[in-house]
């Protein structure tokens, strides 16, 4: 079953005449039932290129429900939320800053608590003589690494998932 074909129709005057429309009611939200309660997840990391549908196929053998990624990594933008290809992070990069080895921000390793955790200090060396340099582009990279990192719901509730999903999206809840 295709993602949209999920939603109730509602009847809209998109052009304020009078005149409504029928169209799919795209802002129902489903709030994801996490660990614990309902669903288990598998960690993956997106590789150069990849997109959900290519994910959905290897994971599921299903491109169709790449849905549930984007729902499960709560991706709402898929052109910003998403990890870029290397290609498109590269221009991304370049466009974005004048600069790109340029010190974006400091970091300090922080000594308690977690110590391969770091603090990003901004720009303020004064304070932080051990401060390290992060520029630009190692900043967006690093970004880009945590996007990559995502959530894919476990096989054997996939289909309970989408059940489950599309019964409340059904109800509006």
């Amino acid at each position: 079953m295709s993602y949209f074909s999920m939603f109730p129709n509602l009847s809209y005057d998109a052009k304020g005449n009078g005149r409504e429309t029928i169209m799919k009611d795209i802002f129902r939200r489903v709030k994801l039932v996490t660990k614990n309660q309902l669903i288990e997840f598998d960690y993956y990391d997106v590789q150069d290129g990849e997109a959900p549908e290519i994910i959905a196929h290897k994971y599921y053998g299903d491109p169709e429900l790449h849905w549930t990624i984007l729902i499960a990594n709560d991706i709402v933008d898929y052109y910003h939320d998403w990890p870029m290809s290397m290609q498109t992070f590269e221009q991304y990069v370049t466009e974005k800053y004048e600069n790109a080895g340029a010190v974006h921000h400091y970091e300090i390793a922080q000594t308690s608590g977690d110590t391969t955790e770091v603090i990003n200090v901004g720009l303020n060396t004064t304070d932080y003589g051990s401060a390290t340099a992060v520029s630009n582009y190692q900043y967006e990279q690093k970004l880009q690494e945590q996007k990559a990192q995502i959530r894919l719901i476990q096989p054997r509730f996939i289909e309970d998932f989408v059940k489950e999903f599309e019964k409340k999206i059904k109800e509006g809840a």
